[in-house]
């Protein structure tokens, strides 16, 4: 009874040994840099730094075209303010430049078109020779 369980005890020793062998061996695949998920991992990290400066370069760019929009509407709103009060202030002064008064007289009447035989469109006649 002895030799069986010792028997056993070796199979069963044998068994795992050979089981955490395969393990091992699948393991290795899986964190291998080039094909396994550790290169997966690294590719990934290596995108995420990437996307991570390009984010913070987007958000400078952003930054700075805010402010010089904001500089850029503020000049507007002063020109604008500006062009009211130039507006404002054309309304004060005095027609200058306004033409003289005409009488009806002088003004000169449009003629009416003259009356053509035919408004209606070119007419063909026959020319008699022999009167």
């Amino acid at each position: 009874m002895e030799m069986i369980a010792d028997i056993l005890l070796v199979a069963g020793a044998l068994g795992a040994g050979f089981y955490c062998y395969i393990l091992a061996r699948r393991l290795s695949r899986f964190n291998d840099l080039e094909n396994g998920v550790g290169g997966a991992v690294a590719v990934l990290s290596a995108q995420v730094d990437d996307l991570t400066k390009t984010l913070v370069a987007a958000q400078n760019t952003a930054s700075s075209s805010t402010d010089s929009l904001g500089e850029l509407t503020d000049r507007a709103e002063g020109v604008a303010k500006r062009l009211e009060l130039l507006v404002a202030s054309m309304h004060d002064l005095p027609d200058t430049q306004a033409a003289p008064a005409q009488s009806p007289a002088a003004t000169p009447q449009p003629q009416p078109p003259a009356e053509e035989e035919n408004p209606a469109g070119p007419v063909f006649k026959r020319h008699n020779d022999a009167a």
